[in-house]
């Protein structure tokens, strides 16, 4: 009389709380990041608010996650173990809810990305704007960064995409090739006779020399193919973004050798010069970069592959 019918289904199981998923999420990226501030900013909420789901999590487990200490952030062995199933259970759940969405067509959410200046600057704006035209409800955080603050945000789970010149090769990533940039001489526009149009690299051998700081890619790519060509010049400034090495050049204090996008306005207005190099064609390598265990959304998905039609 208590038991089940014949044909009668067994009762659903609980349905998945998204509060709980989210509290495990904050923890893997606790575990991740190993700090409570960028947790908070990776979550866009309060450090304490984070604070307290830990502290939920551990009465939840009736176990101590998180070793206590000012001078390191240590997990438990309890902490570890529940960081390799929680991350397990994220991506389950991530790619389920993408797949739902793929299903249905929808491309929303937000994407977080890390781009270096030269690219974000001159290089990003036409293509999110020809993506957001296409997905309007999709939100796109960008943060300008150095190339090596780049792969930390993306290793850090700070941001879901980077993107980087001389892509490194890292195991805990894929790099997704998008495009070359090719590279061109500036020099101000008194150095030069208006009908030149190009010049050897020999031409510049002596040349005082504007170029980006020595643990930028672009500045050891430039480097290269300075030293390929057995050409030495006067580094006289070194800067760590492309403006300030293009304003550099605009008061005649040397020449440089940049990505031809990021000139195209100062050309234009005629306060610089831009030469082709006849010694060959160099580019400058782009590159996505996301972590492996990564679950694009179907927004980053396509996201990623408009970038990958410059």
């Amino acid at each position: 009389m208590g038991g089940r019918k014949g044909n009668e289904l067994p009762s659903p199981p609980t349905a998945i709380d998204p509060m709980q998923i989210e509290s495990l999420k904050l923890f893997c990226d606790l575990s991740e990041t190993e700090s409570f501030t960028k947790t908070a900013q990776i979550n866009q909420i309060t450090q304490s608010a984070v604070s307290q789901q830990m502290g939920s999590l551990e009465r939840h487990f009736k176990t101590l996650l998180i070793e206590r200490s000012k001078k390191r952030f240590r997990l438990t062995q309890e902490g570890r173990l529940l960081y390799d199933y929680s991350k397990q259970i994220i991506q389950t759940y991530d790619s389920l809810n993408n797949r739902l969405q793929e299903i249905k067509e929808i491309v929303s959410g937000t994407i977080r990305l890390s781009t270096i200046y030269s690219v974000g600057l001159h290089e990003l704006p036409p293509y999110i704007k020809a993506y957001l035209k296409q997905h309007p409800t999709v939100n796109v955080h960008v943060e300008y960064r150095r190339s090596n603050q780049v792969y930390e945000d993306v290793l850090g789970n700070l941001v879901d995409i980077g993107l980087v010149a001389y892509p490194s090769k890292e195991s805990r990533l894929s790099v997704e090739s998008i495009c070359d940039d090719r590279l061109v001489l500036i020099c101000h526009p008194d150095r030069v006779s208006p009908e030149k149009q190009s010049l050897t690299l020999k031409e510049i051998n002596g040349e005082r020399f504007i170029g980006f700081e020595p643990d930028i890619p672009t500045r050891k790519g430039v480097d290269r193919i300075l030293n390929d060509h057995d050409v030495q010049v006067s580094m006289v400034m070194e800067f760590d973004n492309i403006e300030t090495v293009k304003r550099a050049v605009e008061i005649n204090a040397g020449v440089s050798i940049v990505p031809q996008s990021t000139v195209t306005q100062e050309v234009a207005m005629k306060t610089l010069v831009q030469l082709e190099i006849e010694d060959g064609i160099f580019y400058r390598p782009l590159a996505v970069i996301y972590r492996k265990n990564k679950v694009l959304s179907p927004a980053m998905k396509q996201f990623v592959e408009i970038l990958k039609t410059v």
